[in-house]
């Protein structure tokens, strides 16, 4: 019984191997035909070729202005202004995920390639030496969608189009270009400033919005917690109601920046908990690293926290973790799509992104509005940029970043650390909670029993919301 038990298990390993990796080729295939599709469309929509990310990198240095990405160790973009030197991360998964057909198509030209890459490395080396008068010690190259990307920000003109042709105009989606100053879509609640004892920031997760916080926590604190603490729940830059510029990688940086610009700055927040769940769990780490002498609290809610064995590529590692490149579960599926392919994912939010008024109108339809749609909302208002650089920027290109973070809150910080994580979450390995805690030993890890990525708040706001009042209690005492 024991080896037919085996013998099947194996045999259903294998077929499930066989059928993703034609799934996939597929997948690859449809993705290239697409790119010369949405090519075609935004010439003959926008009269302009949009760059993509299927681009290979160009093996020269440009001139001042351009933007060199670093392919060996962390990978850096270097913006190179009238001004200033400015770096900003980019994951290098961007523009680098290995598939078949990429390698079918890459193999060949590298080989003839090869010798001529060799003997030319010294000559790449002597000319990054002259770059802003200084050295540059690494060898760098450049990707051209980078530069193309970001040729108009430099120069202080918008690249495209607000919104793009494929990307939803409705007045919810396109609020903040009525807005002289561009920053996050926040939702304050609390008593005014001089009343507030303490402030506590909400930060959400990928494809999400501020409602997952404002319409199941806030409503269920008790008079006493909404007397004594301001909460601000924000939309990240490129989702909710928050800007979503077409010009932006949306970098850590940039996100950072801009929940410093929207709620630390203008409500003068000097001291603060933060809360936050999933890819938000990321920004949390590195705003409080960032200010480690104002975080009180830490509370992070299924982190995506991935431990890199050593001597591996961190971006690429994670990657492979979270979009597997498998059709089963449905969710590593529906992950490896949204990951690995720019066009694929670009069709998706075409189709229900631009459409999200129809898809909810439907929705209240089937379910007689029996169902709140904050989830779906939240779910629906991004645009396709938005997402896919935030996804490989921020849960990819922070990889080897965390590590680090991390020690720092270890070493560093005295805020109190709480990981909190569904049992039966799908999306984040329940491991990677446990690999804070390995981390940071002081983090107390609670696991909750039938609950996944989102039930871990929605459905148990009421017991959540008692949870946080202790942990800010306990940090404030």
């Amino acid at each position: 019984m024991g080896k037919t038990i085996m013998v099947l298990t194996l045999t259903g390993r294998v077929m499930h191997e066989a059928v993703s990796f034609i799934v996939f080729s597929l997948l690859d295939l449809l993705d290239f035909i697409l790119c010369f599709a949405y090519k075609v469309a935004d010439f003959f929509i926008e009269a302009e070729w949009k760059p993509c990310y299927c681009s290979s990198a160009k093996e020269a240095i440009t001139s001042s202005g351009k933007i060199l990405v670093s392919e060996q160790g962390e990978s850096k973009i270097v913006c190179l202004s009238s001004t200033k030197v400015e770096l900003e991360e980019v994951s290098d998964t961007l523009y680098s995920r290995c598939s078949l057909l990429s390698e079918v198509s890459k193999f060949t030209v590298n080989e003839l390639k090869r010798i001529k890459v060799e003997k030319g490395t010294t000559t790449t080396r002597q000319s990054c030496k002259k770059i802003k008068k200084g050295t540059v010690r690494s060898k760098f190259t450049v990707n051209s969608t980078i530069v193309e990307m970001l040729q108009g920000k430099i120069g202080g003109q918008q690249l495209h189009p607000i919104p793009r042709w494929s990307d939803c105009d409705c007045k919810f989606c396109t609020s903040w270009t009525t807005c002289s100053k561009e920053t996050l879509f926040v939702r304050a609640e609390g008593p005014e400033d001089r009343k507030a004892k303490e402030d506590v920031l909400f930060i959400h997760g990928f494809i999400s919005s501020s409602a997952f916080w404002t319409e199941t926590l806030f409503p269920n604190f008790s008079n006493a917690a909404k007397s004594t603490y301001r909460l601000f729940a924000v939309d990240l830059l490129g989702f909710g109601r928050s800007p979503k510029p077409t010009d932006s990688l949306y970098t850590l940086r940039e996100h950072l920046e801009m929940i410093e610009q929207s709620v630390l700055e203008p409500y003068k927040v000097k001291s603060f908990h933060i809360v936050a769940h999933s890819l938000g769990c990321i920004l949390a780490l590195a705003l409080a690293v960032k200010h480690p002498d104002s975080v009180k609290s830490l509370t992070l809610l299924a982190p995506p926290y991935y431990s890199v064995p050593k001597g591996v590529q961190g971006t690429q590692y994670v990657m492979r973790m979270v979009a597997p490149r498998r059709v089963w579960p449905p969710i590593a599926f529906g992950a490896s799509i949204a990951c690995w392919y720019e066009h694929i994912s670009r069709t998706i939010c075409l189709l229900i992104c631009k459409n999200h008024r129809l898809w909810e109108f439907l929705f209240k339809l089937v379910t007689r509005n029996r169902f709140r749609t904050y989830l779906l909302e939240g779910f629906f208002c991004h645009t396709h940029n938005a997402a896919w650089h935030t996804l490989h920027n921020i849960i990819c290109g922070t990889a080897s970043k965390l590590d680090g973070y991390l020690d720092t809150v270890r070493d560093r910080l005295k805020c109190d650390v709480n990981v909190i994580h569904g049992r039966d979450d799908e999306v984040i390995p329940l491991q990677c909670s446990f690999n804070v805690q390995d981390r940071v030993p002081r983090a107390r890890v609670k696991v909750i029993e039938k609950k996944d990525h989102i039930t871990i708040v929605v459905g148990r706001q009421k017991a959540f919301a008692r949870e946080l009042e202790e942990i800010w209690k306990r940090a404030s005492g």
